[in-house]
Order: C-alpha cells, then structure tokens, then sequence
C-alpha cells in the first residue's frame, strides 16, 4: 500500500507541483497503524511522536531558508510528507531517506542538464518523488537490517 501511496505522490507532485493533504495524512495513517499493530499502543506512540518532532524540525528548517533567502526551498507539501514519513523510519531512518533523495534529485538534475535543460538558481524541481524513493528505500534497508 505504501508503494502504491508513494507512486500516486509522485505522479501528483510532478504534474501539478503539490503533494496532497489527503495524501500525508493516508501515509502517515498507514504508517502508525503498522507501528501500533506490530508494536503496540507504545510503538504508535513514538511513531506518532517522531513524525511529529521531525515535521517541526523541517518546518523550521523551511522558515530558517525562507528567512534569509526570502525564497521557500523546501514546500509545505514536502515538509508534511516527512512527518509522515517520520512514523514509517522513525529518526533513525531519516539520514538515510534524505541521502537517498538528495543523491536522486542530484543524478535526476545531472541527467536533465546533459539532456540540454538549462539549470540555475531558480529552476524548480518537485522533491516529493524523491523522497517517496528515499522513503521506500530507508524503509527497505530498515525492514532489511532487522531481520539479519
């Protein structure tokens, strides 16, 4: 279910430049029920808790950007999909969903410039796909280690 959720954020963010309310509140629901129902009441509550001090943590970080470049880096959308992602990988999976989000967008961006596109400082990029691809990964490696 996740990898279908992250599939419909992708094709959204990339087509209209937006990931959906609707959207971060099914993977953050899918994401505590899975805490709460492999875990129990304690897992879901620190799921719960760690969504949402990652979300405050980004949501700072985006005023902090906006601040001092007075351009947002980072959407609203982007920052509520890491909360909801928080509940998935926890802080603990967070370096490596952003690693892996950043490395794409940068190889994606790469790919874009040798195939002709002029990019500067004010090109935009969704980052939605690329955390959706960080996230299934993190996930990934996560689920991977733990049964090792």
């Amino acid at each position: 279910m996740l990898c279908l959720l992250s599939a419909i954020l992708a094709w959204i963010d990339i087509r209209h430049g937006i990931i959906p309310d609707w959207l971060n509140l099914a993977i953050a629901g899918l994401g505590l029920s899975t805490a709460f129902l492999t875990g129990g009441p304690s897992s879901g509550l620190e799921a719960a808790c760690e969504g949402a001090v990652i979300g405050a943590i980004f949501w700072l970080l985006r005023r902090l950007y906006f601040t001092f470049r007075k351009v947002q880096g980072l959407g609203l959308g982007d920052v509520k999909f890491l909360a909801a992602a928080g509940t998935w990988v926890g802080v603990t999976g967070l370096p490596v969903l952003l690693l892996v989000a950043t490395l794409t967008a940068l190889i994606c961006a790469g790919v874009m410039q040798l195939a002709g596109r002029q990019l500067n400082s004010q090109t935009s990029l969704s980052f939605g796909p690329f955390l959706a691809i960080g996230l299934l990964f993190a996930l990934g490696l996560q689920q991977h280690w733990s049964c090792c």
